[in-house]
């Protein structure tokens, strides 16, 4: 599910919104996650917001999500396909197979609205990467997707990609 094309970062710049970075640095593309929220701070992009990063999504995290009106997770994918990044609306659903070392966030979602009664508007910015051995530092390739979800989400349009595959030439949000 596409988010729309008309939702950018400025809807998340403000008191009420969590900016989650979700990933390992130790793990090269892993990293997305947390590139994307030293970007914000780099760039000085969504002041407003509260950002976080970690490793992986607990129990805890429901607690914290209840206090935010608007929730942007970010995290790295491994899905393949032929998206660079996917940006959507989460929809909550309890997942019974959750180990305290694997929790979606639409099980956070489904926990906060059953312990709090409360439930943010989720989104979630999924970027693909390709490489995930113990070592810093991101791969050529996740790097350029970064820099596309990024201006996709500054901008709320499509950007041309910097790829000679015609496949890829263009991301999602259409023009």
């Amino acid at each position: 599910m596409n988010a729309g094309s008309k939702l950018t970062l400025d809807y998340f710049d403000n008191e009420a919104s969590l900016i989650y970075g979700i990933g390992n640095i130790g793990r090269q593309d892993d990293g997305l996650g947390w590139e994307f929220i030293d970007w914000l701070e780099t760039a000085s992009v969504c002041t407003k917001a509260e950002r976080v990063k970690f490793y992986q999504l607990n129990l805890e995290d429901a607690d914290l999500i209840s206090h935010q009106q608007r929730v942007l997770f970010v995290d790295a994918s491994k899905e393949v396909s032929d998206e660079r990044f996917r940006f959507y609306k989460a929809e909550q659903k309890m997942d019974f197979s959750f180990t305290s070392h694997d929790m979606s966030i639409e099980t956070i979602m489904a926990t906060c609205w059953q312990c709090f009664a409360k439930m943010p508007e989720v989104y979630v910015l999924a970027i693909k990467g390709y490489e995930w051995e113990l070592q810093i530092g991101l791969t050529d390739e996740a790097k350029k997707n970064l820099r596309l979800a990024s201006s996709y989400m500054q901008r709320g349009t499509s950007v041309a990609a910097p790829t000679t595959d015609d496949r890829l030439q263009y991301v999602i949000g259409g023009a």
